[in-house]
């Protein structure tokens, strides 16, 4: 791990603190630029972006990269990542935007079935369903 993501600065602390107060939401670097606006904290914006990047690499956040017309989503996970945490699968409304967890057990029965059957691996944190959320609808 590189040195300087081990240190522990003032503006760091404070990313930290505000990623865990939305631990299991998807949230973009520019929602965190905007709370650190709203919050009157001096962290820039190529500090969000590197800091949430160093988390990333560190297994401290989730990074999602839905496809490309829409920016990466983050998610606090802690230090101990989704090791011990159970899979799952993410919905996207075609309309609003809405990025959303699912966890079902009948996709984790077509997740064991596809490996099972046809030899094929299925990524639950990369896979996406599209479509309408109960707002949209």
């Amino acid at each position: 791990m590189d040195q300087r993501a081990k240190y522990n600065t003032k503006q760091r602390e404070i990313l930290l603190e505000y990623l865990k107060s939305v631990e299991g939401e998807h949230i973009t670097a520019s929602d965190v630029c905007a709370y650190m606006k709203q919050q009157n904290s001096s962290i820039g914006q190529s500090t969000v972006y590197r800091q949430l990047e160093r988390l990333v690499d560190e297994g401290i956040l989730n990074k999602y990269i839905i496809d490309v017309n829409s920016p990466a989503c983050f998610e606090y996970v802690g230090p101990d990542s989704h090791k011990d945490r159970e899979e799952c699968f993410h919905l996207k409304c075609e309309k609003c935007g809405r990025l959303i967890h699912l966890h079902c057990d009948e996709l984790s029965e077509i997740r064991e079935h596809l490996l099972e059957e046809h030899s094929f691996k299925l990524d639950p944190k990369r896979t996406v369903y599209y479509g309408l959320c109960e707002k949209c609808i």
